[in-house]
């Protein structure tokens, strides 16, 4: 039993040697084989690989397209009008021997605040070489586009690959805001304002159109009816003329009996007259004076 002890521990030693010198390498992952800190080996492909124990150590890395948000940062574009933007970058790490060397034992959370970096010098440069009308219209996704091919330059010294960048959010920022508020309600304000007045003038336009049209239409109905009435009182004269040359006794006659009809009405109570007057000849005779 002596003698297998020694071939037992030796058993168990090559078994936890052979172990320790077997990783796998999954399909959404690359490696990297480090001895004493130096790469020796690239493991891109899935499946079992082999590395020395105890010398030599394996670091994996996500071989899939990874996503990082952007914190919103303001930038000034041409028309000095500051604008928030919010975006968001797709990348993949491509060489995993230079993203070791780039970011060291760092890793991804390194590698993603120098992308972070990257993205926003990028942004800032590019849209702050354009207006803001340019960048909140639909020119906006040409922007995206320099942004990403400039980055993609500047992320290959980490082995990255920048797959797409976009914009998510591109606002004023509070204070501008609430200036740009207050200057389109003081415009509409204004705007209102003149409608107002335009309206009040062409009223007062209305009015006085209207007011002259109807002094004109009473002028005229005034002129009309005193035409018609001077015409009515000359028939009437040419009538009571021809009455009077055809009997002159009859319209005597009837003269009187229109000066009766004003003068003796009821409420005359006293009259002083001469009985021989000639106001009542057509009351003492039936033919009148002789």
């Amino acid at each position: 039993m002596n003698r297998s002890m020694p071939l037992l521990v030796l058993l168990v030693v090559a078994i936890a040697a052979l172990l320790s010198s077997v990783f796998i390498v999954d399909e959404r992952e690359k490696a990297l084989v480090l001895q004493f800190g130096r790469v020796v080996a690239v493991k891109e492909d899935p499946g079992l690989a082999f590395k020395i124990p105890l010398i030599q150590e394996v670091v994996t890395y996500d071989d899939r397209i990874l996503s990082r948000d952007v914190d919103p940062l303001e930038v000034t574009p041409l028309d000095d009008r500051r604008i928030v933007v919010d975006a968001f970058a797709r990348y993949r790490i491509v060489d995993v021997n230079q993203f070791r060397q780039a970011v060291g034992s760092g890793g991804e959370a390194t590698a993603a605040r120098r992308l972070d970096s990257i993205l926003r010098a990028e942004t800032r440069e590019v849209l702050g070489s354009v207006s803001s009308n340019d960048i909140l219209s639909s020119d906006r996704a040409a922007l995206m586009l320099r942004i990403r091919n400039a980055a993609i330059i500047e992320a290959r010294g980490l082995g990255l690959e920048i797959v797409d960048v976009r914009l998510k959010r591109t606002d004023l920022p509070r204070e501008n805001l609430d200036a740009t508020f207050g200057r389109m309600r003081a415009e509409r304000e204004r705007e209102a304002t003149d409608e107002r007045a335009r309206g009040q003038e062409a009223a007062q336009r209305i009015r006085a159109q209207a007011d002259r049209t109807v002094v004109e239409l009473v002028s005229d109905a005034k002129r009309q009816s005193e035409i018609i009435r001077g015409e009515a009182d000359a028939e009437r004269n040419s009538v009571f003329a021809e009455a009077y040359g055809a009997d002159q006794e009859f319209f005597r006659f009837y003269r009187s009996l229109a000066a009766y009809r004003g003068a003796l009405k009821s409420d005359n109570s006293t009259m002083v007259m001469s009985p021989d007057s000639e106001f009542f000849e057509y009351l003492k005779s039936d033919t009148g004076a002789q």
